[in-house]
């Protein structure tokens, strides 16, 4: 397990962001002795991945590659690592893949603004890049990763946009005010919303996941995403958009991710409700319900050995990167690419038959 520090802004939404970190880290450790005490008592086996995490049925060693879909190469294997909540980009082995350096921007985005959570890493920090390639100026909130965070900023500015950091918590309606505030008053406006953040933990059972635990998934991942909207849509227009992330195990459900399918399956349906609500206003809301993607939040999870397997379930026979994912919230934030499209959960699941 690895420990990554870095210095924290001082400001009070700081610091409860990293007051919910260390409440992330315990519920973790809870889990862990839980799976430390459950291997004394059975054979070691693999579990369900998260974003459509992997299966532990196939050996990695023997399992079939299918052919590449693009001229790309990405991993189908990770070393086995596991990592403290709420997990850096930094420390991840191989580093995962975001920059997306075949895609080149076309202006789909120019002169709009986006608020990005859970925008410092994973497939946020991908969607910020690709946001600023297209024109976008990005503000992106975050738990405590700050690393990360100033890491993800350098990546967006390098693309000729302007980035704001935003640390704190997502299930505080006070906090999201506030990341709604400060953005409008750095750049003016807001277009896009993108509800990424999210809080996930394993358990085998349902009798192991306590009161705290899934208060905690359903504030981050639910709570976070309603607050987040409301704070932002007294400011937006129409041609404005909203884009939530669902999650293959929102389609499908997960037995060892019981409260995440839980929360995931409930942004699916508040997309489409949602969807309709601001129809007349003219503001699209759209979902992308990923599957396995080689991103902090797996790591951050699982034990290392099933970390390494991650993805190998899915007929592609690996995780995604976060570049493979990022286009498809380009294609939903343009008004030009999918004007016409509202209410909709698009996978991304690197299988078929998702829905």
């Amino acid at each position: 397990m690895t420990d990554h520090a870095s210095k924290a802004p001082s400001d009070s939404h700081a610091v409860q962001g990293e007051q919910v970190a260390d409440k992330h880290r315990r519920l973790q450790q809870q889990q862990d002795e839980k799976d430390a005490a459950r291997q004394k008592q059975a054979q070691p086996g693999g579990g369900s991945g998260g974003e459509g995490g992997g299966s532990g049925k196939a050996d990695a060693k023997h399992a079939q590659q299918p052919p590449p879909t693009d001229l790309r190469r990405h991993p189908s294997q990770f070393a086995e690592q596991h990592h403290r909540k709420p997990g850096s980009e930094a420390d991840l082995d191989p580093a995962p893949q975001f920059l997306a350096r075949g895609y080149e921007g076309s202006n789909k985005l120019r002169g709009q603004v986006a608020l990005i959570t859970g925008g410092d890493s994973g497939i946020g920090r991908a969607v910020a890049v690709l946001f600023a390639r297209e024109g976008a100026q990005v503000a992106i909130v975050y738990l405590a990763e700050h690393e990360d965070a100033e890491d993800t900023k350098r990546c967006v500015e390098a693309e000729g946009a302007d980035c704001l950091l935003l640390p704190g918590d997502v299930g505080d309606s006070k906090f999201c005010k506030e990341a709604v505030r400060r953005t409008i008053e750095r750049f003016g406006k807001l277009d896009i919303l993108v509800n990424n953040a999210a809080f996930q933990e394993h358990a085998a059972k349902l009798e192991d996941i306590s009161d705290e635990r899934l208060e905690e998934t359903l504030r981050t991942n639910v709570h976070g995403y309603f607050r987040m909207a409301r704070a932002a849509l007294p400011h937006m227009k129409a041609g404005a958009a909203i884009i939530n992330t669902g999650s293959v195990v929102g389609l499908e459900g997960s037995p060892e991710l019981l409260d995440y399918s839980l929360t995931k399956g409930a942004i699916h349906t508040f997309t489409k409700s949602l969807a309709r609500s601001l129809l007349e206003r003219g503001i699209r809301v759209n979902a992308v319900a990923p599957g396995p993607v080689w991103t902090p939040l797996n790591p951050a999870d699982r034990a290392g050995e099933q970390v390494a397997r991650f993805g190998q379930q899915s007929d592609m026979k690996r995780a995604a990167q976060p570049e493979e994912l990022s286009p498809a919230y380009v294609f939903l934030a343009a008004p030009v690419c999918s004007g016409y499209i509202t209410g909709i959960v698009l996978p991304v699941t690197g299988s078929i038959g998702a829905i």
